[in-house]
C-alpha cells in the first residue's frame, strides 16, 4: 500500500483524480457519519457539501426540502435557484450527504436569511460578476441579519494559517460568519435521504492517509496544502472535543495530526533549503530519511560565489556566450598585395601616378583617368578572423551533458561531501530547467564506481539518496574519468559537455592516460572542472588548495570551494 500512495503523491496527481480520496475530509464524513448525531436543517440554515478534496458547494435552507443556491447553466453564466438535496448533491464525489450548520443543541438559522436568499431567486449572471462564487452569496445572505460579535474560535486560526494570495478561503469565511451571525459552533449531517445505515462509509486506512502527505512534493502548493489540512484537522478535533467519540478514533485522529505536525515543522525547519529548489520533488519522508545538514547545504548555496559561478557555467546561456567568444568568422578585408589593376581609389593609387600633378599640363591628364577610374592602383586582398555573434540553434544541436564524478573517500566526509552535495543539488537544478542530462558518478578505490543518470524521469529527491551510496576508503581518478569520456562520446549532436571531478584533493594520473584524456577532450569538444572541496580545518588543507592556484595535467580549470 505504501509504495501505491508514494506513486499517487510522486505523480503530484491529485488523489481524487485517481479514485483514492485522502485527508481530514474523508476522514471527517466516517466519524460524522458513524459516530455523531445528524441534524436537520430549519429556514435560514447555511448548507454545504464536498464536491471534490478542496471544493464545496454551498447555499441555504429555506424550507420545504428546497435550498437556495447559485446553479452554473451555461459557460460562466449561472442563476440562483431552489434545489432539492439530491439536485443539490448531484455533483459530489464524496458522499452525497449534506452539512448542516449547527450549535449544541441541533440545526441553527434565521428566518431573515432564509427571506434573503429566497429574494434573490431567478437572478442571472456570468458566474463571478455579481457573486464570486456559491460561498460568497451564502454569506451575503447570512449578513443579512446584521452585526454580531463573537469570541474568537479555533476556526479564526485556519483562516490565519491559509495565504489569502494563493487559497480561496471563502468557504472558512462563510463558516465564520455562520457562526457569528447564527452561532454555529458545529457541522453535522442531515441524513436527507435515510440510507446512512444501510450504506456506512468504510473506516479510512489512517497509515496511507499520513503517508500520502509525507511523500507530497513539497513544491509550493503541496506545502499549503499541508498547512491548510493540519489547521482544518485541528479546528476538527476543537469542534467533536466535547461529544461521545470512540477514545481509538481519537488517538487516530491525534496521530494523523501529529504527522501533518511534523511536516510542518520540517517545513519550518528546512525552509530556506525548501525555497531554494522548489521543482526539485523532496518530500518530508526524503528530507526526514537523509543525514544531510540542509541548513549548512542552503547557507553554502547562499553564500559561496565560487560554487554560484561554477553553477552559472553549467547553464545552457554560459555555453552560448563561450561560443559566441571562441567562434571565429572569416571576413573579407584588403591586406595583401597581389598586383596593380586600374581604379579610382587615391588610397591606394601608386606613386607614379601623382607625379602627373607636378606638371601644369599633365594635371589635365590625372583627373581624366581619375573620373575615368583608369588610375593604376594597388590591388589588395585577404581575410580577416572576427569573434562571432552567432548562438547555437537548437533545433540543430543542443548542450550536451554535465557529468559529474564525485569522490567518496573516506576523507570527504563532513563538510567536503555536504559542500559537493549542494553544488550537485543546483547543477541538477539548472539542468533540469534546460531539459538535460546529469550524470552522476560515485568513486572509490579502483574499480568502485556507481551510476544515476537525472533526466526527465528522476529527479532531486532520487539524487539526493544516492549521494549518501558512498563507498568510503581510497582514491582513483582514472575509473571515473573512463567512464566519464565514454558517457559523452556516447552522445549524438551535441555542441558541448562538461566534466565535473570533485574531491578534495588530487590523485595522479599515468603519462599514458592522461595523454589519452587530452586527446578525448579535443575530440569531444568538452572540458574538466576540478572542484576542490576544502574542510572545516584550514591547518588541514594543503597549501595549494587555500592558493587555488595549483595546476594539474588534466583539468581545463580549478574551483576550490
Amino acid at each position: 500500500m505504501l509504495s501505491s500512495i508514494t506513486s499517487i503523491a510522486r505523480t503530484g496527481i491529485s488523489a481524487l483524480s485517481i479514485g483514492a480520496q485522502f485527508g481530514i475530509k474523508t476522514i471527517k464524513y466516517f466519524i460524522d457519519s458513524t459516530f455523531r448525531d445528524t441534524a436537520t436543517p430549519v429556514p435560514g440554515s447555511v448548507l454545504y457539501c464536498d464536491l471534490w478534496i478542496a471544493v464545496e458547494h454551498s447555499g441555504i435552507y429555506v424550507g420545504d426540502g428546497e435550498i437556495s443556491n447559485i446553479v452554473v447553466d451555461g459557460i460562466g453564466e449561472s442563476t440562483v435557484c431552489r434545489s432539492s438535496p439530491r439536485s443539490f448533491t448531484s455533483k459530489s464525489t464524496l458522499g452525497q450527504k449534506i452539512y448542516v450548520s449547527c450549535g449544541n443543541h441541533g440545526a441553527v438559522g434565521h428566518p431573515v436569511v432564509a427571506h434573503g436568499a429566497n429574494s434573490h431567486v431567478g437572478e442571472r449572471a456570468f458566474y463571478g460578476l455579481v457573486f464570486k462564487n456559491c460561498h460568497q452569496f451564502s454569506t451575503k445572505c447570512v449578513d443579512y441579519i446584521g452585526p454580531s460579535y463573537i469570541e474568537k474560535s479555533a476556526l479564526d486560526n485556519v483562516l490565519a494559517a491559509i495565504p489569502n494570495e494563493t487559497w480561496e478561503p471563502t468557504m472558512l469565511m462563510l463558516k465564520e460568519t455562520a457562526r457569528k451571525k447564527l452561532g454555529a459552533t458545529k457541522w453535522r449531517l442531515w441524513d436527507w435521504n435515510n440510507d446512512l445505515k444501510n450504506n456506512p462509509p468504510p473506516e479510512p486506512d489512517w497509515q496511507a492517509h499520513a503517508d500520502f502527505f509525507q511523500n507530497q512534493p513539497l513544491t509550493p502548493s503541496n506545502i499549503e496544502q499541508i498547512r491548510a489540512e493540519l489547521a482544518a484537522t485541528k479546528a476538527y478535533e476543537d469542534e467533536v472535543g466535547d461529544e461521545t467519540i470512540p477514545e481509538h478514533l481519537r488517538q487516530r485522529l491525534k496521530i494523523f495530526r501529529q504527522s501533518l505536525a511534523d511536516i510542518s515543522e520540517m517545513l519550518e525547519k528546512n525552509h530556506e533549503f525548501i525555497s531554494q529548489f522548489p521543482d526539485a520533488g523532496f518530500s518530508y519522508a526524503d528530507l526526514k530519511a537523509s543525514p544531510d545538514d540542509f541548513s549548512a547545504m542552503a547557507a553554502m548555496l547562499r553564500d559561496s560565489s565560487q560554487l554560484k559561478e561554477l553553477v552559472r557555467k553549467m547553464g545552457r546561456n554560459y555555453i552560448s556566450e563561450e561560443m559566441k567568444r571562441t567562434t571565429r568568422i572569416p571576413q573579407a578585408s584588403k591586406s595583401e598585395v597581389h598586383g596593380t589593376h586600374r581604379s579610382d581609389d587615391l588610397m591606394r593609387v601608386l606613386p607614379s601616378e601623382f607625379l602627373n600633378l607636378e606638371d601644369e599640363t599633365l594635371e589635365t591628364l590625372f583627373y581624366s583617368r581619375l573620373l575615368e577610374r583608369n588610375l593604376l592602383s594597388y590591388a589588395l586582398k585577404g581575410v580577416t578572423f572576427i569573434n562571432g555573434e552567432e548562438t547555437i540553434r537548437a533545433n540543430k544541436k543542443y548542450a550536451g551533458p554535465v557529468v559529474a564524478c564525485l569522490d567518496t573517500s573516506g576523507s570527504m566526509q563532513g563538510t567536503p561531501i555536504t559542500k559537493a552535495k549542494a553544488l550537485l543539488l543546483a547543477v541538477a537544478g539548472i539542468l533540469k530547467r534546460e531539459n538535460r542530462t546529469l550524470h552522476v558518478l560515485l568513486f572509490g578505490s579502483v574499480g568502485q564506481i556507481r551510476e544515476l543518470s537525472i533526466s526527465g524521469a528522476n529527479n532531486s529527491a532520487q539524487l539526493l539518496k544516492f549521494l549518501n551510496c558512498g563507498f568510503g576508503g581510497g582514491t582513483d581518478f582514472e575509473t571515473p574519468l573512463r567512464r566519464a569520456l565514454g558517457i559523452i562520446a556516447s552522445q549524438k549532436d551535441y555542441t558541448k559537455a562538461d566534466i565535473l571531478m570533485i574531491s578534495d584533493g588530487f590523485c595522479s594520473l599515468s603519462p599514458s592516460f592522461t595523454e589519452k584524456v587530452k586527446n578525448q577532450k579535443r575530440i569531444l569538444n568538452c572540458m574538466i572542472y576540478s572542484v576542490r572541496c576544502e574542510g572545516s580545518g584550514i591547518q588541514n588543507t594543503p597549501s595549494f588548495l587555500q592558493t587555488g592556484k595549483v595546476e594539474d595535467q588534466f583539468s581545463d580549470e580549478i574551483v576550490v570551494l
